[in-house]
């Protein structure tokens, strides 16, 4: 047995998993199966920017790699083909040799969107989400090409090397100053919509769902990291916003929206169904379950819908369709054989308050101090009920599949 061959070999996969977005669990089990297919032992430890992989070798004595993880873009197009082939190689168990060969072929044989699909993909989410939120047409497209702006200025800095914090920062503060500018010339009534509706890509979404799955399989430690991470975007979020804001209303005067329109249920699924579609693109799935996961988001907000228009309140909706999020994601993972947070990240965007961090910041730039209170503790609690919600759901399952397992 070729310890080393098989060592890099995992070591390998786990890396090309973490670049691409996999939650810590998958990363480390995927790397100890494919090992103990192979009869080999090994631990694992694997944290957000960090993996470290040990066995002992045939003298036994202890062979280690490490990996540095740095920073990296969310392709879970990429995730489902490497969790595939681990699979793969947990069932057939080729030659290391030829197991490396596999590896090779599925890291050269991944495809991405073009630039011109990568830019559509941020124009439709963000125009999508800024009807969701009560723009109006023109408002939305208004919404796509500050989308745009914001994708464009976050790929530049990121090719110059800045860090992740800067980035946000600069993309909030341009899509929301460039939103301003557009109410202030009369083209738009409703520029909040439009700043919502751009901000909605630079809200770490899939931040927040895999420090979820993690802290679920008992990983707290990366949990931790994520969430922390979480706190850090969504104040560079708030800090880029802000300085627009206050630039804006230092050089015309204060900037005035008009009232969001009330759109019916089935319009702003719609709109959800659009803003999904773009996301599915910026998220790098293709196929079929590019749809199936915009569906879900749709589905996600026809719950939020139909327990508000049953009398519920606000929390108890966002809980019902955050753990309606997770069941389907759930399902669907099972069903297609593909990961559940392809579809998790996607299906629970329209209930992820972005709104609510942009109000927040607003007032407390505006100093209305109650109101800043107020929002900021509705989110939050918004933010808290879906935790609630994407712990459940997974939790259950994963509980049933232990019994499953424990029980063939």
């Amino acid at each position: 047995m070729d310890y080393i061959v098989l060592l890099d070999l995992a070591t390998d996969l786990g890396y090309e998993l973490a670049m691409s977005g996999a939650e810590t669990f998958r990363i480390e089990e995927s790397v100890s199966r494919v090992l103990a297919a192979y009869g080999i032992q090994a631990e694992v430890f694997a944290i957000p920017n960090f993996l470290i992989v040990s066995v002992l070798g045939e003298d036994g004595q202890p062979i280690t790699r490490m990996r540095r993880i740095g920073s990296h873009g969310n392709d879970l197009d990429a995730v489902e083909k490497y969790s595939g082939l681990s699979r793969a190689l947990c069932n057939r168990t080729p030659e290391p040799q030829e197991a490396q060969r596999w590896l090779d072929l599925v890291r050269s044989g991944l495809i991405s969107y073009t630039n011109a699909a990568h830019y559509l993909g941020h124009f439709l989410g963000a125009a999508g989400f800024g009807m969701f939120f009560g723009g109006n047409w023109i408002e939305g497209i208004c919404a796509g090409f500050c989308g745009v702006l914001a994708g464009y200025t976050g790929e530049k800095l990121e090719s110059s090397k800045a860090n992740p914090f800067f980035r946000t920062i600069c993309s909030s503060f341009l899509l929301a100053i460039a939103a301003y500018v557009l109410g202030a010339l009369g083209i738009i009534g409703n520029p909040d919509a439009v700043t919502i509706g751009a901000l909605m890509q630079l809200v770490p979404g899939l931040l927040f769902t895999n420090a979820m799955r993690d802290i679920i399989y008992g990983d707290t430690n990366s949990g931790i990291n994520r969430i922390v991470q979480v706190f850090m975007i969504a104040a560079a979020i708030a800090l880029g916003t802000a300085g627009a804001w206050q630039l804006a209303a230092s050089c015309w005067g204060t900037p005035v929206s008009t009232a969001p329109i009330p759109y019916s249920l089935g319009a702003a699924c719609f709109f959800t169904l659009i803003g999904c579609v773009g996301f599915s693109i910026l998220f790098n799935i293709h196929g079929p379950g590019g749809m199936l996961c915009a569906l879900g988001g749709v589905l996600a907000w026809a719950v939020y819908g139909v327990v508000v228009q049953l009398g519920g309140t606000d929390i108890l909706a966002y809980f019902s369709s955050a753990l309606f999020s997770s069941v389907y994601s759930e399902i669907m993972a099972r069903v297609r054989k593909y990961p559940a947070i392809s579809y998790l990240v996607v299906s629970i965007f329209p209930i992820i308050p972005g709104a609510g961090v942009y109000y927040t910041m607003n007032y407390a730039v505006r100093g209305e101090m109650e109101l800043f209170a107020s929002q900021g503790m509705h989110t939050a609690a918004i933010a808290g009920v879906m935790a609630m919600g994407i712990l459940l759901g997974s939790s259950v399952f994963r509980m049933y599949s232990h019994w499953k397992s424990h029980r063939r």
